[in-house]
């Protein structure tokens, strides 16, 4: 698992991959140095997902605002 950075290609595959590290280091068998490397790779990952979902937040607050104005409170369409 050491070396170079890989580049993250969208917030599915980052989700995978961050999936997959936790499962390894939870599996206890990783020498320490890849254990760190895990770590950072997962901290970046996890960087990466928060910032995506972050980015989402705000483009569904947006539409709140606008275009999903007709939803009720509750969640459900208003009745006539």
């Amino acid at each position: 698992m050491a070396g170079k950075s890989q580049k993250i290609i969208d917030f599915e595959s980052a989700m995978a991959e961050l999936e997959r590290i936790v499962a390894d280091m939870e599996a206890g068998k990783m020498p320490l140095e890849d254990s760190l490397a895990a770590y950072k790779r997962g901290a970046e990952l996890l960087s990466f997902c928060r910032g995506r979902l972050e980015d989402a937040q705000q483009q569904v607050s947006v539409l709140e605002n606008g275009v999903l104005k007709d939803f009720s409170a509750s969640g459900e369409m208003g009745s006539n």
